[in-house]
Protein backbone atom coordinates (compact mmCIF):
# COMPACT_ATOMS: atom_id res chain seq x y z
CA UNK A 1 0.00 0.00 0.00
CA UNK A 2 2.55 2.63 -1.07
CA UNK A 3 0.78 6.16 -1.86
CA UNK A 4 3.81 8.20 -0.35
CA UNK A 5 4.62 9.12 -4.12
CA UNK A 6 4.48 7.98 -8.31
CA UNK A 7 8.50 8.48 -7.69
CA UNK A 8 8.32 5.03 -5.67
CA UNK A 9 7.14 2.89 -8.24
CA UNK A 10 9.94 1.42 -10.91
CA UNK A 11 10.08 1.27 -14.60
CA UNK A 12 7.63 0.05 -17.01
CA UNK A 13 8.97 -3.74 -18.19
CA UNK A 14 8.37 -2.15 -21.52
CA UNK A 15 10.74 0.85 -20.94
CA UNK A 16 13.72 -1.49 -19.10
CA UNK A 17 13.48 -3.64 -22.23
CA UNK A 18 13.96 -0.53 -24.00
CA UNK A 19 16.95 0.24 -22.09
CA UNK A 20 18.52 -3.09 -22.57
CA UNK A 21 18.46 -2.99 -26.28
CA UNK A 22 19.83 0.28 -26.25
CA UNK A 23 23.02 -0.89 -24.47
CA UNK A 24 24.70 -2.75 -27.53
CA UNK A 25 26.62 -1.29 -29.77
CA UNK A 26 27.88 2.20 -30.44
CA UNK A 27 26.10 5.26 -31.34
CA UNK A 28 27.04 8.68 -31.53
CA UNK A 29 26.94 10.72 -28.79
CA UNK A 30 25.73 14.33 -27.06
CA UNK A 31 22.04 13.75 -28.72
CA UNK A 32 23.59 13.38 -32.53
CA UNK A 33 22.56 9.43 -32.95
CA UNK A 34 19.87 8.07 -35.00
CA UNK A 35 17.59 6.84 -31.86
CA UNK A 36 17.74 10.41 -30.22
CA UNK A 37 17.10 12.31 -33.62
CA UNK A 38 13.94 9.42 -34.09
CA UNK A 39 12.50 10.29 -30.85
CA UNK A 40 12.56 14.05 -31.01
CA UNK A 41 10.71 13.84 -34.31
CA UNK A 42 7.64 11.64 -32.06
CA UNK A 43 7.69 14.80 -29.56
CA UNK A 44 7.22 16.97 -33.30
CA UNK A 45 4.14 14.33 -34.04
CA UNK A 46 2.48 14.31 -30.61
CA UNK A 47 2.68 17.95 -30.50
CA UNK A 48 0.97 18.50 -33.75
CA UNK A 49 4.27 20.77 -34.76
CA UNK A 50 7.96 21.05 -35.42
CA UNK A 51 9.24 21.30 -31.90
CA UNK A 52 12.74 21.60 -30.04
CA UNK A 53 13.46 18.93 -27.91
CA UNK A 54 15.97 19.29 -24.97
CA UNK A 55 16.38 15.96 -23.01
CA UNK A 56 17.79 16.22 -18.99
CA UNK A 57 17.67 13.48 -16.37
CA UNK A 58 15.12 15.87 -13.34
CA UNK A 59 12.49 17.78 -13.58
CA UNK A 60 14.37 20.32 -11.37
CA UNK A 61 16.43 20.92 -14.13
CA UNK A 62 14.09 21.11 -16.89
CA UNK A 63 11.68 24.02 -14.92
CA UNK A 64 15.36 25.41 -14.36
CA UNK A 65 16.49 25.73 -17.67
CA UNK A 66 13.13 27.04 -18.67
CA UNK A 67 13.15 29.90 -17.04
CA UNK A 68 16.64 30.59 -17.16
CA UNK A 69 16.08 30.96 -20.88
CA UNK A 70 13.91 33.81 -20.08
CA UNK A 71 16.16 35.49 -17.50
CA UNK A 72 16.45 38.66 -17.76
CA UNK A 73 18.05 41.49 -14.91
CA UNK A 74 15.73 41.86 -11.65
CA UNK A 75 13.44 38.93 -13.56
CA UNK A 76 10.20 38.09 -11.75
CA UNK A 77 9.03 34.82 -12.11
CA UNK A 78 5.51 34.54 -11.26
CA UNK A 79 3.63 31.15 -9.87
CA UNK A 80 1.18 29.69 -7.84
CA UNK A 81 2.46 29.52 -4.03
CA UNK A 82 2.24 25.76 -3.67
CA UNK A 83 4.03 25.12 -7.24
CA UNK A 84 6.68 22.54 -7.09
CA UNK A 85 9.78 25.27 -8.34
CA UNK A 86 8.83 27.61 -5.41
CA UNK A 87 8.91 24.58 -2.09
CA UNK A 88 10.89 21.98 -3.73
CA UNK A 89 13.15 22.95 -5.81
CA UNK A 90 16.35 24.04 -3.27
CA UNK A 91 15.85 27.78 -5.74
CA UNK A 92 17.30 25.54 -8.59
CA UNK A 93 15.24 27.86 -10.69
CA UNK A 94 16.60 31.34 -9.02
CA UNK A 95 20.10 29.56 -9.46
CA UNK A 96 19.73 28.78 -12.87
CA UNK A 97 18.77 32.24 -13.67
CA UNK A 98 21.37 34.01 -12.09
CA UNK A 99 19.49 36.14 -9.60
CA UNK A 100 15.89 35.74 -10.75
CA UNK A 101 12.70 35.40 -8.08
CA UNK A 102 9.60 33.84 -8.04
CA UNK A 103 6.51 35.45 -6.89
CA UNK A 104 3.70 33.21 -5.62
CA UNK A 105 0.64 33.52 -5.70
CA UNK A 106 -2.48 32.36 -3.90
CA UNK A 107 -5.40 30.50 -5.09
CA UNK A 108 -7.16 27.51 -3.78
CA UNK A 109 -6.59 24.03 -5.23
CA UNK A 110 -3.47 24.80 -6.48
CA UNK A 111 -4.47 27.28 -9.19
CA UNK A 112 -3.68 30.44 -9.84
CA UNK A 113 -6.71 33.10 -11.15
CA UNK A 114 -5.96 35.33 -14.15
CA UNK A 115 -7.09 38.30 -11.90
CA UNK A 116 -4.93 37.20 -9.19
CA UNK A 117 -1.97 36.76 -12.01
CA UNK A 118 -2.53 40.14 -13.45
CA UNK A 119 -2.20 41.61 -9.95
CA UNK A 120 0.87 40.31 -9.21
CA UNK A 121 2.33 41.85 -12.92
CA UNK A 122 0.97 44.83 -11.96
CA UNK A 123 2.76 45.20 -8.69
CA UNK A 124 5.98 45.54 -10.78
CA UNK A 125 5.62 48.74 -13.36
CA UNK A 126 8.48 49.65 -16.04
CA UNK A 127 9.10 52.76 -14.77
CA UNK A 128 10.00 51.51 -11.14
CA UNK A 129 13.35 50.12 -11.65
CA UNK A 130 13.63 49.07 -7.96
CA UNK A 131 11.44 46.43 -7.94
CA UNK A 132 12.39 44.34 -10.88
CA UNK A 133 10.69 43.39 -13.93
CA UNK A 134 8.24 40.65 -14.92
CA UNK A 135 10.05 37.89 -16.44
CA UNK A 136 7.73 34.81 -17.10
CA UNK A 137 4.78 32.87 -15.62
CA UNK A 138 5.02 29.26 -14.78
CA UNK A 139 1.35 26.93 -13.90
CA UNK A 140 2.00 23.24 -13.21
CA UNK A 141 -0.31 20.55 -15.11
CA UNK A 142 -1.36 18.53 -13.15
CA UNK A 143 -0.69 20.91 -9.97
CA UNK A 144 0.65 20.29 -6.59
CA UNK A 145 -2.62 20.00 -5.60
CA UNK A 146 -3.77 16.94 -7.98
CA UNK A 147 -6.18 19.51 -9.89
CA UNK A 148 -5.97 20.03 -13.48
CA UNK A 149 -5.93 23.51 -15.22
CA UNK A 150 -8.94 23.15 -17.80
CA UNK A 151 -8.08 24.20 -21.31
CA UNK A 152 -9.89 27.21 -21.19
CA UNK A 153 -8.17 28.06 -17.31
CA UNK A 154 -4.87 27.71 -19.59
CA UNK A 155 -5.80 30.15 -22.08
CA UNK A 156 -6.93 32.72 -19.36
CA UNK A 157 -3.65 32.55 -18.15
CA UNK A 158 -2.07 32.84 -21.31
CA UNK A 159 -4.14 35.78 -22.18
CA UNK A 160 -2.94 37.44 -18.95
CA UNK A 161 0.91 36.67 -19.62
CA UNK A 162 0.90 37.22 -23.53
CA UNK A 163 -0.82 41.44 -22.98
CA UNK A 164 2.07 41.41 -20.07
CA UNK A 165 4.49 40.64 -23.09
CA UNK A 166 5.65 37.35 -20.73
CA UNK A 167 6.36 33.72 -21.85
CA UNK A 168 4.28 31.02 -20.45
CA UNK A 169 6.02 27.99 -18.87
CA UNK A 170 4.56 24.47 -18.38
CA UNK A 171 5.59 22.37 -15.14
CA UNK A 172 4.36 19.05 -17.03
CA UNK A 173 5.56 16.74 -14.22
CA UNK A 174 2.61 14.97 -14.33
CA UNK A 175 1.88 16.11 -17.95
CA UNK A 176 0.03 12.51 -18.99
CA UNK A 177 -2.32 12.32 -16.12
CA UNK A 178 -3.68 15.87 -16.76
CA UNK A 179 -3.46 15.13 -20.36
CA UNK A 180 -6.26 11.83 -19.97
CA UNK A 181 -8.38 13.59 -16.94
CA UNK A 182 -8.79 16.59 -19.41
CA UNK A 183 -9.39 14.07 -22.52
CA UNK A 184 -7.40 17.16 -24.60
CA UNK A 185 -4.39 16.14 -27.54
CA UNK A 186 -1.03 17.41 -26.21
CA UNK A 187 -1.12 20.27 -28.20
CA UNK A 188 -4.37 21.70 -27.36
CA UNK A 189 -3.46 21.48 -23.75
CA UNK A 190 -0.32 23.53 -24.79
CA UNK A 191 0.72 25.64 -27.76
CA UNK A 192 -2.89 25.99 -28.77
CA UNK A 193 -3.76 27.80 -25.53
CA UNK A 194 -0.61 29.75 -25.36
CA UNK A 195 1.88 27.86 -23.64
CA UNK A 196 5.71 28.54 -25.02
CA UNK A 197 7.94 26.00 -23.24
CA UNK A 198 7.06 22.31 -21.36
CA UNK A 199 8.85 20.48 -18.84
CA UNK A 200 7.90 17.32 -20.08
CA UNK A 201 7.63 14.17 -17.52
CA UNK A 202 7.90 10.72 -18.00
CA UNK A 203 9.96 9.46 -14.41
CA UNK A 204 6.69 9.42 -12.67
CA UNK A 205 4.88 7.63 -14.95
CA UNK A 206 6.40 4.54 -15.51
CA UNK A 207 10.63 5.59 -17.29
CA UNK A 208 13.80 5.15 -15.21
CA UNK A 209 14.77 8.34 -15.70
CA UNK A 210 13.48 10.76 -18.46
CA UNK A 211 12.77 14.30 -18.72
CA UNK A 212 12.19 16.96 -21.75
CA UNK A 213 12.40 20.17 -21.98
CA UNK A 214 9.86 21.12 -25.56
CA UNK A 215 10.01 24.56 -27.26
CA UNK A 216 6.99 24.93 -29.36
CA UNK A 217 9.24 27.76 -31.38
CA UNK A 218 12.47 26.35 -32.34
CA UNK A 219 13.63 29.41 -33.47
CA UNK A 220 13.85 30.30 -30.31
CA UNK A 221 16.27 27.17 -29.22
CA UNK A 222 19.66 28.60 -29.92
CA UNK A 223 20.76 29.30 -26.11
CA UNK A 224 19.45 26.21 -24.50
CA UNK A 225 21.98 24.33 -26.18
CA UNK A 226 24.11 26.34 -23.92
CA UNK A 227 22.29 25.96 -20.94
CA UNK A 228 21.94 22.67 -20.65
CA UNK A 229 25.64 22.28 -21.23
CA UNK A 230 26.78 25.04 -18.51
CA UNK A 231 23.92 23.19 -16.05
CA UNK A 232 25.74 19.68 -16.63
CA UNK A 233 22.85 17.92 -18.10
CA UNK A 234 24.08 17.48 -21.60
CA UNK A 235 24.04 13.60 -21.39
CA UNK A 236 26.73 11.96 -23.14
CA UNK A 237 24.67 8.62 -23.71
CA UNK A 238 21.88 10.70 -24.34
CA UNK A 239 20.33 7.45 -25.96
CA UNK A 240 19.33 6.36 -22.90
CA UNK A 241 16.85 8.99 -22.20
CA UNK A 242 15.63 8.65 -26.01
CA UNK A 243 15.30 4.67 -25.47
CA UNK A 244 12.99 5.59 -22.42
CA UNK A 245 10.83 8.51 -24.37
CA UNK A 246 10.44 5.77 -27.53
CA UNK A 247 9.17 3.08 -25.67
CA UNK A 248 7.24 5.20 -23.82
CA UNK A 249 5.31 6.55 -26.93
CA UNK A 250 5.09 3.33 -28.48
CA UNK A 251 1.52 2.15 -28.55
CA UNK A 252 0.10 4.91 -26.43
CA UNK A 253 1.67 3.24 -23.73
CA UNK A 254 2.30 6.81 -21.83
CA UNK A 255 -1.72 7.51 -21.97
CA UNK A 256 -2.58 4.09 -20.76
CA UNK A 257 -0.35 4.38 -18.05
CA UNK A 258 -1.86 7.35 -17.30
CA UNK A 259 -5.44 6.19 -17.35
CA UNK A 260 -4.48 3.40 -14.83
CA UNK A 261 -2.78 5.63 -12.27
CA UNK A 262 -5.70 7.99 -12.78
CA UNK A 263 -8.30 5.23 -12.38
CA UNK A 264 -6.67 4.10 -9.09
CA UNK A 265 -6.91 7.14 -7.76
CA UNK A 266 -10.40 7.44 -8.36
CA UNK A 267 -11.31 4.14 -6.70
CA UNK A 268 -9.37 5.52 -3.89
CA UNK A 269 -11.44 8.61 -3.62
CA UNK A 270 -14.93 6.68 -4.17
CA UNK A 271 -13.58 4.65 -1.32
CA UNK A 272 -13.40 7.75 0.54
CA UNK A 273 -16.81 8.86 0.03
CA UNK A 274 -18.57 5.20 0.50
CA UNK A 275 -16.12 5.16 4.29
CA UNK A 276 -17.70 7.62 6.26
CA UNK A 277 -14.19 8.24 7.78
CA UNK A 278 -11.99 10.26 5.47
CA UNK A 279 -13.14 13.15 3.48
CA UNK A 280 -11.60 14.59 -0.18
CA UNK A 281 -9.93 17.90 0.36
CA UNK A 282 -11.34 18.73 -3.07
CA UNK A 283 -12.29 16.84 -6.47
CA UNK A 284 -8.57 15.38 -7.85
CA UNK A 285 -7.96 15.63 -11.30
CA UNK A 286 -4.61 13.18 -11.84
CA UNK A 287 -3.01 10.40 -10.11
CA UNK A 288 -2.91 12.23 -6.72
CA UNK A 289 -5.52 13.30 -4.26
CA UNK A 290 -5.69 15.04 -0.64
CA UNK A 291 -8.13 13.34 1.84
CA UNK A 292 -9.27 14.48 5.49
CA UNK A 293 -9.40 11.95 8.22
CA UNK A 294 -8.87 11.74 12.14
CA UNK A 295 -5.04 11.22 13.33
CA UNK A 296 -5.75 8.26 14.84
CA UNK A 297 -7.39 6.89 11.70
CA UNK A 298 -4.34 7.86 9.92
CA UNK A 299 -1.81 6.02 12.72
CA UNK A 300 -4.06 3.06 12.26
CA UNK A 301 -3.51 2.77 8.32
CA UNK A 302 0.23 3.30 8.94
CA UNK A 303 0.51 0.56 11.49
CA UNK A 304 -0.84 -1.75 9.19
CA UNK A 305 1.53 -0.91 6.35
CA UNK A 306 0.03 2.20 4.68
CA UNK A 307 2.57 4.67 3.42
CA UNK A 308 1.41 8.35 2.46
CA UNK A 309 2.65 12.06 3.62
CA UNK A 310 1.15 14.30 5.94
CA UNK A 311 0.61 17.79 4.54
CA UNK A 312 0.02 21.74 5.45
CA UNK A 313 -3.35 22.56 4.79
CA UNK A 314 -3.72 26.31 3.53
CA UNK A 315 -5.63 28.48 6.22
CA UNK A 316 -9.10 28.20 3.88
CA UNK A 317 -9.07 24.33 4.50
CA UNK A 318 -7.39 24.17 7.76
CA UNK A 319 -10.62 26.59 8.58
CA UNK A 320 -12.79 23.91 8.20
CA UNK A 321 -11.01 20.75 10.27
CA UNK A 322 -10.86 19.96 13.20
CA UNK A 323 -8.19 19.58 15.97
CA UNK A 324 -8.03 15.53 15.81
CA UNK A 325 -7.97 15.49 11.88
CA UNK A 326 -5.38 15.35 9.65
CA UNK A 327 -4.55 16.22 5.66
CA UNK A 328 -3.05 13.41 4.11
CA UNK A 329 -2.19 13.26 0.23
CA UNK A 330 -2.21 9.93 -1.72
CA UNK A 331 -0.15 9.39 -4.60
CA UNK A 332 -1.18 6.27 -7.27
CA UNK A 333 0.93 5.24 -9.80
CA UNK A 334 1.31 3.07 -13.29
CA UNK A 335 1.94 0.26 -10.56
CA UNK A 336 -0.54 0.64 -8.34
CA UNK A 337 -2.99 -2.55 -8.09
CA UNK A 338 -6.66 -2.60 -7.52
CA UNK A 339 -5.90 -4.74 -4.45
CA UNK A 340 -3.46 -2.14 -3.00
CA UNK A 341 -6.14 0.35 -3.19
CA UNK A 342 -8.99 -2.27 -1.88
CA UNK A 343 -6.17 -3.21 1.20
CA UNK A 344 -6.17 0.48 2.00
CA UNK A 345 -9.82 1.10 2.11
CA UNK A 346 -10.18 -2.05 4.08
CA UNK A 347 -7.58 -0.85 6.43
CA UNK A 348 -9.92 2.55 6.88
Amino acid sequence: MFFASDNWAGAHPDIARSLVEAAGGFASAYGTSDLDKRVEKIFSEIFEREVAVFFVGTGTAANSLALASFNRPGGQVFCHREAHVNMDECNAPEFFATGSKLVPIDGSAGKMTPDALAAAIGRFPPDFVHGGQPMAVTITQATEAGTAYTLDEIAALSDVTKKAGLPLHMDGARFANALVHLDATPADMTWRRGVDILSFGGTKNGCWCAEALVLFDPAKARQMHYLRKRSAQLFSKSRFIAAQFDAYFRDGLWLNLARHSNAMANRLAQGFAASGKARLAWPTGSNELFAILRNDAAAALRAKGATFYDWHPGPDLKAGMREDETLIRLVTSFATREADVDGFLSAL
